[in-house]
């Protein structure tokens, strides 16, 4: 499934995750197993609540979240942070 990423995506992984190569890779690895497999266990991908109901957010570490939504035959990545950052 070919990825979308927005540019608050793009900007808040910069910040926040590229600075730390564990944390880059271990997103790398994460990504891979959601196009691969989306309802793997350890992804603990879930729908989201409220003003956000049209997204969903899978886990990258135990804090670090991505937020992403399906658009046709693409998933578009909307952000990453820790659960405060991106809720």
């Amino acid at each position: 499934m070919p990825v979308k990423y927005s540019k608050e995506f793009l900007k808040h992984y910069k910040k926040r995750v590229y600075p730390n190569k564990r944390l880059a890779e271990r997103y790398k690895e994460r990504l891979a197993t959601h196009l691969e497999n989306p309802k793997d266990p350890a992804l603990k991908d879930h729908r989201l609540t409220g003003a956000k109901k049209h997204l969903r957010a899978f886990s990258v570490t135990g804090d670090l979240r991505v937020v992403y939504y399906y658009q046709e035959e693409w998933i578009v990545l909307v952000d990453i942070g820790t659960h405060n950052q991106v809720y």
